[in-house]
């Protein structure tokens, strides 16, 4: 019984990637790389003197954010993106049963019970 064994592909089952970056951060981090750059640039644009040090804070920016997106996400997304779901809110509501057939049926029940109780 010699059984031939099937080639199987390695790569079936694994996520995507880019050398060592997975491929779905990608995305994330050129929105927080250009986020950086626009805070940094745009909006504290004035503050340095040189050029170097508006580079250097958007990468620190840059790195920091990709960083901290990388940690919360990074494997397991799910744990932490599912808790932005929203899930519906149920409530539990009791409402007073009212015949409609009958409406003097449950006062005649309701004096009898007080009846009994008195006695």
């Amino acid at each position: 019984m010699d059984k031939d064994f099937r080639p199987v592909n390695q790569i079936l089952g694994t996520q995507p990637s880019l050398g060592p970056l997975p491929a779905d951060q990608i995305f994330p981090w050129t929105v927080i790389a250009l986020a950086a750059y626009f805070i940094v640039n745009g909006i504290f644009g004035g503050l340095f003197d040189d050029d170097f040090q508006k580079w250097l804070w958007t990468t620190l920016i840059a790195g920091w954010g990709m960083g901290t997106w990388w940690i919360l996400t990074g494997g397991r997304s799910w744990r932490f993106l599912s808790k932005f779901i929203g899930v519906p809110k149920w409530t539990r509501g009791i409402a007073r049963y009212q015949s409609f057939l009958e409406v003097t049926h449950e006062a005649k029940n309701w004096q009898k019970k007080r009846r009994k109780r008195r006695r």
